[in-house]
């Protein structure tokens, strides 16, 4: 998906300026990155707050069109107002085609509802993870990586080396790290329900225990004609 933003230079600066931009429904900017110097723009709010309700705008290689001339950037900080819904500052960095990039990317959780697990015992599907950063490069930057839960069950947990990465995209892990990202498990209730139901496993039937009493008592007997000898 191809989102594009529009911009414009911003030639006043400080905090007075930024102040007056803000009401007049413009947010305060920057772009920078690449071999080209930081620029300070500015955009329309309206706009820029509509695009930031879409997962995609975070997660995607936005076409900024800064005064006829377009180029490629992602998203890289947006502050918003402690309480007001009005976005105060916003950052995006250039990219290069042939430098790799690193992207916190959605992950989309689908097909449990297929699972035998959650479909006929109730079990309930945890993520632990919304998103994932990955390396890769502009090109191949997936828009979300899709955990496939179908095969869930009960006790599994769902880790970042599980998952299935689009081709050219790396996960990018500390050391050994390997993060669960979902976990499948019973409802609190239903599995205390189950563990008072089940059989303990040191119960014995009633026959068993008296045949295994009179095994014991031969034994005890044999043991003691061997010790008169």
């Amino acid at each position: 998906m191809k989102i594009e933003i529009s911009a414009k230079k911003r030639a006043a600066q400080g905090t007075g300026a930024s102040r007056r931009l803000r009401n007049a429904g413009r947010v305060p900017g920057i772009i920078y990155g690449g071999d080209t110097n930081p620029v300070n723009i500015e955009l329309d709010h309206k706009d820029l707050y509509y695009n930031l309700s879409r997962e995609s705008f975070h997660a995607s290689i936005l076409t900024l069109d800064l005064e006829g001339t377009k180029q490629p950037v992602l998203l890289r900080a947006v502050n918003m107002h402690p309480f007001k819904m009005q976005v105060q500052h916003v950052d995006f960095q250039r990219v290069s085609k042939d430098k790799k990039i690193h992207m916190r990317v959605p992950l989309h959780f689908v097909n449990a509802e297929l699972s035998e697990a959650v479909k006929f015992k109730g079990a309930i599907v945890s993520h632990v993870m919304n998103d994932l950063q990955v390396s890769c490069l502009p090109d191949d930057l997936p828009e979300y990586i899709e955990v496939d839960m179908s095969k869930a069950s009960i006790g599994q947990s769902v880790h970042v080396k599980d998952l299935a990465l689009p081709k050219g995209v790396e996960a990018v892990l500390h050391r050994n790290d390997n993060p669960v990202v979902a976990t499948v498990s019973l409802p609190a209730a239903q599995a205390e329900e189950e563990l008072k139901t089940a059989p303990a496993a040191a119960d014995v039937p009633a026959s068993k225990q008296a045949d295994a009493a009179k095994d014991d008592k031969a034994a005890d007997k044999g043991g003691d004609k061997k010790d008169k000898k």
